[in-house]
């Protein structure tokens, strides 16, 4: 289309304003559609030009169309009307993305002659009818600077302005004013940018599906080092500074890096048809296909890398360039006063490096962390500059293991860690990492990638809050404490590999260990905790944690007691190194009453038999004078109750309350608590409709949930959900208990797939109980399907354990043998399976 000759088509035919925005905007639209094919040709910053080149073009065209129809056959010279169209943000940067807006500065003079606000106002209504997404400011040129100290938004968007079109005679007078808008208290002005930038970093911080705009290492970090530059030097490009901050190689390794997130965030824009910048997990696989990445996980991998490159490159270039605007005189005396080398302070728990100093050798920065007083460090980029450019010799000396293994024994080893992986020398450190480094793993339960997970995994072992883990760790001797955090460190380097990461991970770190000296026990030990590191966490929420045959097993991979408390110290550690709220109080119960569990078994020569423990449980429940006070005759019922696990899985405290309030039941009583989750007790001893409770609450997440027959025809029910409830929902949970009794009700369940090879029937699992586990797709109504099956087959079930990740679901639920069930196996299978029958 040639839209020039079409738009003085209608002008000269006096067609309407109309006619002229749907001429823009099939234009536009045509050109939208063919983004997808310039894309192919032309990605990264060249993409970006173009487009940017090409919208230019449209609002040239615009502007001069809007003259045009004001003007008729008497238009004047464009430079001589006092209007210039100046493009901001992104779009003055010449990056805006394809679905981003478009910001216009309209800035004009006002000159009697001529009628600037109309021609602007028509001007506008033409771009916004034409479809474009359009953010517009509109000043006279000398308002530019009042309107830039009115809020630092307005200020930065001013320093990347670009004249698009219009009067040059215009830009040339805005530009004065540009110029005396950055050099007007530049201090102010970087102090603020400064603190914005730590404001979003917390906000948007290290992420597997990251916002490339906003994320630490995002576009936004990249802009945020320009707008210093530019505020400082004037500059128009970062690459001007080559050669005075920076070296040719460190600005084309930011470039490349920069590169790869312009390539990816168009790329999420033309995907979803919208304004997206977060890299989630669902536009993975077309981002890679229009990136060429035929390995989703390896591009993945280059986008953390790349957006490490750039926050390392903005954090240190930066500081350089900010120092004499945020020195503070006042220091000088205290920094000369803590000195701990030539060149490098510490002052307020932050330690400090000029940059004047030449890099130190690795050893001598080593040796300054070494020296510093037990406590968290912070470090100021300086510093950070230091560790990025040390020279690093391989094999590393024996010397540099031995200062490794100083700060291992560090009461506070994170915030070293975390100075050597912004450094980039982590991998380079410890050799294990290098197949690690940013490395994705989607598998719907952790957050970070696995460099990042091994490094919080240690801040969760120096800053343990539960109490009873807290007092395990104290109590370890010094070894014990050093073989653990260097094991938490290295426990998942051996991801990446096709083979199971805890063995090659074990395999890994026998040579580190060997090279800290540690002893040949603590060695073997080592290896041990990292083979089965995920053991204590798969045994405790997917298998019955009071089956001896379960506990023994689980003993036989954990060797002895040492191990075992080791092991679960180092399972705290992992789960909350996972994620924010993952470790919760279902978590920490099961693998406290694991621990407790196989600490009996281990104390125990012979074998435990569930007979002998049930009577150790039931003297400890006659030993309290809680038990005393109880009627003889409820007395003998409580410990007439036939469920072994039952006594197994409560306190003898908790065994007592339970009795009591089942004694007091009539028809059904129900208690709700929402201290930490949803949890709901229930007594009844007329029917209660199971599947209908469970569909109803099917929008929660069951953790576990507990089935119990206790006397005079009483159940007690316990579901603990993984979810919090607002004590605005307590009414309505109310009600649905309630009707739960009615057992007409009945909710029309989703479709849930099961398959046969999903389900698994273990009758042989003891003498009086049968478990069935099924392991298939989180799906919602899948527990309430479950139960009603169960129903219908008249299957007891006395505990189920629920276990459930964003994809998967593992589910086992123990029942008993009764109504000749071992002989009922084909109909519990058909009734159950749902998909190839």
């Amino acid at each position: 289309m040639d839209l020039a000759v079409h738009i003085e088509d209608i002008i000269e035919k006096n067609g309407s304003d109309f006619e002229l925005s749907k001429l823009f905007k099939t234009f536009i639209n045509e050109y939208k559609a063919s983004l997808s094919e310039l894309f192919k040709k032309n990605q990264g910053k060249d993409f970006l030009v173009c487009h940017t080149k090409q919208l230019d073009s449209i609002i040239s065209l615009m502007y001069k169309t809007t003259l045009r129809r004001i003007f008729g056959n008497y238009l004047p010279m464009r430079s001589s009307i006092p209007i210039a169209v100046v493009a901001l943000g992104s779009y003055g940067r010449e990056q805006l993305c394809v679905h981003s807006d478009i910001d216009l500065l309209i800035v004009y003079k006002k000159i009697d002659g001529f009628n600037s606000e109309l021609i602007i106002e028509k001007f506008f209504y033409l771009i916004l009818d034409s479809g474009l997404k359009l953010s517009h400011r509109v000043h006279e040129v000398d308002d530019l600077f009042k309107a830039s100290n009115e809020d630092i938004t307005i200020r930065t968007s001013l320093m990347e302005a670009r004249f698009v079109t219009g009067s040059s005679l215009t830009w040339h007078a805005a530009s004065k004013e540009l110029n005396r808008i950055r050099l007007y208290k530049q201090k102010e002005f970087i102090l603020a940018k400064i603190k914005e930038a730590q404001t979003r970093r917390k906000k948007y911080p290290n992420s597997m599906q990251p916002n490339i705009k906003k994320s630490v290492g995002g576009l936004r970090d990249s802009n945020f080092i320009f707008w210093i530059a530019q505020t400082i030097y004037a500059i128009t490009s970062l690459k001007d500074l080559t050669g005075s901050l920076y070296s040719d190689e460190e600005y084309k390794e930011y470039r490349v890096a920069l590169e790869l997130l312009f390539r990816v965030r168009s790329a999420l824009h033309l995907i979803t048809g919208k304004q997206e910048d977060r890299l989630l997990l669902e536009y993975i696989p077309e981002v890679s296909h229009m990136l060429g990445f035929k390995n989703q996980q390896k591009m993945i991998t280059k986008v953390l890398e790349a957006q490490w490159r750039i926050n390392n490159f903005t954090q240190i270039f930066v500081k350089k360039m900010v120092r004499p605007y945020i020195a503070d005189i006042s220091n000088v005396k205290k920094f000369r006063h803590h000195r701990l080398s030539r060149g490098i302070y510490e002052l307020d728990n932050r330690i400090y490096a000029s940059y004047n100093l030449a890099i130190q050798p690795l050893n001598k920065l080593l040796e300054i962390l070494v020296s510093l007083e037990n406590k968290t460090y912070h470090f100021d980029a300086g510093f950070l500059n230091q560790f990025t450019y040390t020279k690093i010799e391989y094999p590393l000396k024996s010397k540099t293991y031995m200062l490794l293994k100083e700060l291992f024994k560090k009461r506070h080893m994170y915030c070293f860690l975390k100075l050597f992986y912004d450094a980039g020398i982590l991998h380079h450190l410890f050799h294990n990492f290098k197949k690690v480094l940013h490395l994705p793993q989607f598998d719907g339960y952790h957050h970070y990638p696995v460099d990042i997970h091994s490094i919080k995994c240690v801040e969760a072992l120096e800053n343990i809050e539960e109490p009873f883990i807290k007092k395990l760790y104290d109590e370890f001797g010094n070894d014990e404490k050093l073989l653990l955090k260097i094991v938490t460190l290295f426990h998942d380097t051996g991801k990446g590999r096709v083979q199971d990461h805890s063995e090659v991970g074990a395999k890994l770190i026998a040579p580190f260990v060997k090279k800290m000296k540690l002893k040949d026990e603590d060695i073997h030990r080592s290896i041990t905790l990292v083979k089965q590191h995920v053991t204590m966490s798969n045994v405790a929420f997917r298998q019955n944690i009071h089956n001896e045959k379960t506990l023994y097993k689980f003993m036989s991979n954990v060797e002895d007691i040492k191990n075992l408390k080791l092991l679960y110290v180092l399972t705290y550690a992992d789960i909350n190194g996972v994620g924010e709220g993952v470790y919760n109080s279902f978590s920490s119960k099961l693998l406290r009453e694991l621990y407790i569990n196989a600490l009996e078994v281990a104390q125990n020569k012979g074998r435990i038999t569930d007979a002998s423990k049930r009577i150790n449980s039931e003297k400890r429940v006659q030993k309290l004078p809680e038990f005393l006070e109880l009627p003889k005759l409820l007395q003998k019922k409580l410990l007439g109750i036939e469920s072994n696990l039952f006594f197994f899985k409560h306190t003898p405290l908790d065994i007592i309350e339970i009795a009591k309030k089942a004694k007091e039941t009539k028809k059904y009583d129900f208690s709700i608590s929402t201290e930490s989750s949803l949890v709901i007790e229930i007594y009844r001893k007329i029917p209660l409709n199971i599947g209908y409770l469970l569909a109803s609450l099917s929008h929660l997440d069951v953790a576990s949930m507990e089935i119990f027959t206790l006397f005079d025809d009483i159940k007690y029910f316990k579901i603990e959900f993984i979810e919090h409830v607002g004590k605005d929902e307590l009414r309505q949970i109310e009600n649905i208990i309630n009707n739960a009794f009615d057992m007409s009700k009945h909710i029309k369940l989703k479709e849930v797939t099961i398959y046969k090879h999903e389900i698994n029937i273990d009758f042989e699992h003891s003498l009086t109980h049968a478990e069935i586990n099924i392991n298939t797709q989180n799906q919602k109504g899948l527990l309430a399907y479950i139960m009603e099956c169960f129903e219908e087959l008249g299957i007891n079930i006395v505990s189920a354990k629920i276990h459930s990740t964003k994809h998967k679901v593992r589910d086992s639920f123990l029942i008993e043998k009764q109504n000749e069930l071992c002989n009922n196996v084909e109909n519990i299978y058909k009734l159950l399976i749902t998909k190839g029958k």
